[in-house]
């Protein structure tokens, strides 16, 4: 998994700072957009061919990753 995270970086320069792929101008909220619209992993990748998958794989793991670490707070009831 840390390899795949490699693959994720950050540069104010590009998109403000938001998490990348290997520096390009593709985030990685937009490749969990899309997969969540429903989109394959071989769709991406036509698009996008400058994308590998071991890109979009990064992506997942970087969603878990913040995932695993949220902490949980009990909602209050209005």
């Amino acid at each position: 998994m840390e390899n795949l995270l490699q693959r994720i970086t950050f540069d104010q320069q590009v998109l403000r700072g938001k998490p990348i792929i290997r520096g390009l101008r593709i985030s990685v909220e937009m490749v969990l957009e899309l997969l969540a619209k429903g989109a394959s992993k071989q769709e991406i990748l036509e698009d996008y061919p400058e994308l590998e998958a071991a890109d979009i794989q990064a992506a997942l793991a970087y969603a878990q990753h913040l995932v695993a670490g949220e902490v949980i707070f009990e909602r209050l009831s209005a």
